[in-house]
């Protein structure tokens, strides 16, 4: 097992989960493995330590892996709500790591006394409150990233008008590092797509408004931030496949 210090990683396993990955499908998956790179206990054999039960099993690894498998039908998470956490490296908080690589330790010293059943409950546990705590953080980066991008994209409509409007200026009116804005848009559209496409949303309003039907080309064009007439006419046919006259017209 390859696995960073500090990161979780989440995987679905089981033959239906081999079948939706063979055919593209979605199902749900026998078992749910949580891979975390953590501290071991020391005096691990060469092969690592592994404790099996009919609904779960833990599999340490000397070099600082843990792999706890649980059945899907044991969590009350569904796998529905998993998904944000599902096969993507996930940073694990040290707190929670911390718990998560003492009550593995615990396990192993002691599971030749403890109850088997009892045992299995107690894994099940343990993967319930890793996976609710790594959601839960996940789940508040990505809405803090999402109201970081909707302030930008507010910020953009209303200086659009600006032709020297791009990621610096942004980043500077947002108090945020140049290389923090480009992550808030890495879906595929970057900064300068991502204005580019707004102003010809806002032309294609302006053009198709009989109110500003006696507003000519060029006037439309200062308004949405494009340097030129002909910089706004090569723009948008490239973008909406007729010119902006042709556009009006229609």
């Amino acid at each position: 097992m390859d696995v960073a210090g500090g990161l979780l990683t989440v995987r679905a396993s089981g033959a239906a989960a081999a079948r939706a990955a063979l055919n593209g499908s979605s199902g749900t998956p026998e078992h749910i493995q949580l891979l975390m790179g953590c501290t071991v206990p020391k005096g691990l054999p060469g092969s690592g330590a592994e404790l099996r039960f009919p609904d779960c099993s833990l599999h340490v690894a000397p070099a600082g892996a843990v792999l706890l498998t649980v059945a899907e039908t044991k969590l009350t998470i569904g796998f529905a709500e998993l998904k944000p956490l599902m096969f993507q490296p996930v940073p694990v908080d040290a707190a929670l790591r911390s718990v998560f690589s003492g009550a593995v330790a615990h396990v192993l010293a002691a599971a030749h006394v403890l109850d088997p059943h009892g045992l299995s409950h107690h894994l099940l546990g343990l993967a319930e409150l890793v996976l609710r705590s790594a959601l839960k953080a996940e789940l508040d980066r990505v809405d803090a990233l999402a109201a970081r991008r909707r302030d930008a994209v507010d910020y953009m409509r209303a200086h659009l008008s600006d032709p020297e409007l791009g990621a610096d200026v942004i980043a500077k009116a947002l108090h945020i590092s140049r290389r923090r804005l480009y992550q808030l848009f890495d879906d595929g559209q970057g900064v300068s797509e991502r204005i580019r496409g707004l102003r010809v949303d806002r032309a294609k309003a302006l053009l198709s408004d009989p109110a500003k039907a006696g507003r000519g080309i060029g006037e439309i064009a200062r308004d949405c931030g494009f340097v030129s007439a002909a910089h706004f006419s090569r723009t948008f046919r490239q973008v909406v496949g007729r010119t902006p006259s042709e556009f009006r017209g229609r």
